[in-house]
């Protein structure tokens, strides 16, 4: 059994954690940077332990000093939350070769999702439906490149194996412009992520982004949670989160939420994770696996009633999933605006003291942050200070209650970008439903 975790993240997701593992019974250890010794879980933890300057390299991602805090208070679990070093297939097995218990995935499984090739593979091979592309890396041969491009069909999109978060990828429309395109986005990838790896695909012009999240325990049981739909977003970074997605028909729903489940039995996929579509006319294209928990995982857990964070302890610890497919009933809808500490008109980032924390409550209204009166924002770190998730029993009673939640929020000392949010959720193509990628990016006029 777990007895003690070491929460190695910051911020709302930290927190999150630990209110589970308070849940569970399970003492928590916080990690923090010098910055951040007033963080609301560091106040609230059995033990805290300072592992480096605000520099994210010399903190939260420095493994050695994550693993001496585990030894010197003698934890036995190490959750990664998401962002910082939570797929990174090292430092989880860093952790288990130093006698810890990681809660995710196995290493082997976060290198075989992600690389996107390796992913890809995994998932044609589980009956996943996958975006037509070059089914394998793309070598010298020019010759081959400019037919694998004809074949699949103009426009084509180059991607770095190892790339992610928008990185990585150059859209090409026409032959003439192929080949420069791929030595570019080598070049590209060499530098950025140390690995010059490339594939092609088929770009797709106005899909959607739909993601499952799914549950697998390592005695070969898996389930998924429906989906979510994340296609509100600017330059490829999620702002609105939705669960349902609009438009998707039960029995699609199941259909590819069965795929999902049966590829992770198959690849042997221990933990929660995310497997994000393109949506587009219909079809689901596969475009990666997250072996992690979702910033937006908590539209899911109002709509299932299922706690993923505690789920992801659970199994860490060897237990058997507590649900099975037939346990698992949507119920009504679910809305996440991320809040973030940014100037709303230019979406600089805007750090500094918070003098004044009036939080929206009210029927179906859920805030995750780590914000309190008092509290100064930092400089270093992600922008993101809290998620405002409001449900309802229909799409329409969500957005109503999202309203109103949000001219509730007063966050007083710096800027946000709630405006934002207030205009989304006031907007005829986000009330309607389906809007696609580019939707946002278009509306600002970026």
């Amino acid at each position: 059994m777990i007895e003690k975790i070491v929460i190695a993240n910051r911020g709302e997701i930290a927190l999150r954690i630990q209110r589970a593992c308070r849940e569970l019974g399970i003492k928590t250890v916080a990690v923090h940077s010098e910055a951040d010794r007033d963080l609301k879980h560091v106040r609230l933890a059995d033990e805290s332990v300072c592992i480096g300057p605000a520099a994210s390299a010399d903190s939260y991602l420095n493994v050695p000093a994550l693993i001496s805090a585990a030894e010197v208070t003698d934890a036995n679990a190490i959750h990664p939350g998401y962002g910082f070093l939570s797929e990174n297939a090292d430092f989880a097995e860093r952790v288990e070769q130093s006698g810890f218990i990681f809660i995710g995935p196995k290493p082997e499984t976060i290198r075989l999702m992600g690389d996107k090739i390796t992913a890809i593979e995994a998932m044609k091979a589980s009956g996943v439906p996958t975006v037509p592309g070059s089914d394998g890396p793309l070598d010298d041969n020019e010759k081959r490149s400019i037919m694998l491009a004809r074949d699949i069909g103009y426009p084509v999109i180059i991607k770095a194996a190892g790339g992610g978060g928008g990185r990585g990828m150059r859209v090409v429309n026409s032959e003439a412009a192929l080949i420069s395109a791929i030595s570019l986005t080598r070049e590209e990838a060499r530098t950025a992520f140390g690995n010059d790896t490339l594939y092609m695909e088929k770009f797709l012009g106005n899909p959607r982004h739909v993601e499952f999240q799914i549950l697998a325990d390592s005695h070969g049981n898996a389930i998924h949670l429906g989906e979510r739909d994340c296609s509100m977003q600017r330059r490829h970074q999620k702002v609105v989160e939705e669960a349902p997605a609009p438009g998707i028909s039960e029995e699609v729903r199941q259909e590819i939420g069965n795929r999902c489940a049966e590829a992770c039995r198959k690849i042997g996929y221990r933990g929660a994770g995310t497997f994000e579509f393109l949506y587009e006319a219909g079809e689901f294209y596969f475009i990666e696996m997250n072996t992690r928990v979702q910033v937006e995982h908590p539209v899911t857990e109002m709509i299932t009633g299922v706690d993923i964070v505690k789920e992801q302890i659970r199994i860490a610890a060897g237990k058997e999933l507590a649900y099975r497919q037939e346990d698992i009933f949507l119920r009504g809808h679910a809305i996440e605006c991320r809040i973030n500490a940014e100037n709303p008109e230019n979406f600089m980032p805007c750090p500094g003291p918070v003098t004044q924390l009036h939080v929206a409550g009210g029927p179906g209204i859920r805030f995750d942050s780590h914000l309190y009166n008092g509290y100064t924002v930092p400089p270093y770190y992600d922008s993101m200070i809290g998620k405002l998730i409001a449900w309802g029993e229909t799409r329409q009673s969500a957005i109503a209650r999202m309203r109103t939640a949000l001219s509730e929020m007063v966050i007083e000392g710096i800027l946000t970008n709630i405006p934002l949010q207030e205009d989304i959720m006031r907007d005829g193509g986000f009330e309607a439903g389906g809007a696609n990628i580019h939707y946002l990016e278009k509306k600002l006029g970026l």
